[in-house]
């Protein structure tokens, strides 16, 4: 009988957004060595758009728009799986960013060998974050505190609230969902504001988040 060929890891695609040129070549320096990943630097729009993309690996510069970008990337590209890097360490940063879409978080002086480890427990479709910080995201999903908010998922929408919320997942900005529905930005701003305080959450992007969970369920 011909001998078996040795079984290989199914290609990554990764893509590096938001990082600078040394930071890139030290990605491309660590992941070298692994025959099955691919790394390659790309803008928000291919990050959007390559659907040959298996991971994006985002620089957390400015956590806002950061969370904002991961969310965007979730509405277009659900099976896109996402790791952050920053210099960020405190607790409500990194669950923030795993509550917007996130698999991974890396310190940024995390080593060669955590940057594998964590490409490779992302791949296989777990969570890679400090130990503290899964504990305390479980701890708060099962046992929301009064100062947080809570989820609900019983809720009941306007047809025109939808419509909003629809193109608010499509990552739209007010003045784009009010040119599309023939509305004044205004109007938008109301209803989304509305449409948070029902689902209880903190604002557009949790909103946005959170709309794509209940439609999994």
């Amino acid at each position: 009988m011909p001998a078996q060929q040795p079984s290989r890891k199914p290609q990554l695609k990764i893509g590096l957004l938001d990082f600078e040129p040394l930071r890139v070549a030290g990605f491309e320096s660590v992941c070298e060595t692994l025959p099955h990943v691919a790394i390659v630097p790309v803008d928000l729009a291919e990050a959007l758009h390559d659907r040959s993309l298996t991971m994006v690996m985002l620089g957390l510069h400015d956590p806002a728009a950061s969370f904002e970008t991961l969310a965007k990337l979730r509405a277009t590209q659900p099976r896109l799986k996402m790791i952050v890097m920053g210099s960020e360490t405190d607790e409500e940063t990194i669950i923030s960013a795993i509550g917007a879409g996130a698999k991974g978080y890396l310190k940024e002086t995390a080593t060669p060998e955590q940057v594998i480890m964590c490409i490779d427990v992302v791949a296989s479709g777990s969570i890679w974050a400090p130990r503290k910080i899964l504990s305390a995201f479980v701890d708060r999903m099962l046992n929301p505190s009064e100062n947080k908010p809570v989820l609900r998922h019983n809720l009941s929408f306007t047809k025109r609230e939808e419509e909003i919320l629809e193109l608010l997942q499509a990552a739209r900005s007010n003045r784009e969902i009010a040119l599309s529905l023939g509305i004044e930005e205004r109007t938008v701003k109301s209803h989304i504001a509305k449409m948070i305080k029902k689902a209880g959450v903190e604002n557009r992007i949790a909103l946005s988040v959170r709309a794509a969970n209940w439609e999994k369920k």
